[in-house]
């Protein structure tokens, strides 16, 4: 199905759940869950967190569902609550305590293939994920949520300021800001390799 008769399809389900469907609502989040899991994980790096917020992002698209008038997708509105919601808790949480393991993120870091035939290549290759996996989590809680988007989700500019709720220059802007943050936190270490 491409993606307009899939935005079709969940309009369709929009009304019928606007009109009480419960079941029609369900079928909504069935669809999108794990996109907007792995964006809140993103962002959060915490699996409780992003548990929380995913489901506080469908119960807060539920009880807003009357004021959602179609001029987007259901998925692209939701992901707009879901990114807002996930800042929010950023901005009141601070820095996070403890980290968890990042088993769902690895998949982005093994697409380079960089001197993994050798134990000390992949001695390296870890210590570089981790050092950028800590790199990422210090950049501010705007450049995080356009990088997220971008790199680890893949979407383009266009689609993350849709998301993001600003400009596709703003996104720009902010993705050549967290590149440079990232370079220059990771420089020392790069010209050790």
């Amino acid at each position: 199905m491409n993606e307009n008769m899939q935005d079709a399809a969940d309009d369709g389900l929009v009304e019928r759940a606007k009109s009480g469907q419960m079941e029609a609502y369900v079928e909504l989040v069935r669809r999108i869950q794990e996109k907007i899991y792995h964006t809140i994980f993103g962002m959060t790096r915490n699996h409780e967190d992003a548990d929380d917020l995913t489901q506080e992002t469908f119960m807060y698209a539920y009880k807003a569902l009357d004021s959602f008038k179609l001029k987007s997708s259901f998925y692209t509105w939701a992901y707009r609550i879901a990114v807002n919601l996930t800042l929010n808790h950023l901005k009141k949480k601070g820095r996070e305590k403890g980290r968890e393991d990042f088993e769902d993120s690895a998949a982005v870091f093994d697409r380079t293939e960089y001197a993994a035939l050798s134990p000390e290549g992949d001695s390296l290759k870890k210590e570089l994920k981790e050092k950028l996996e800590e790199a990422i989590e210090k950049l501010p809680p705007a450049y995080k949520a356009a990088f997220n988007l971008v790199v680890l989700q893949g979407m383009s500019h266009a689609e993350a300021a849709k998301l993001l709720g600003c400009t596709e220059s703003t996104v720009s802007w902010r993705m050549h800001k967290a590149r440079k943050m990232l370079q220059a936190r990771l420089q020392p270490y790069l010209s050790e390799v």
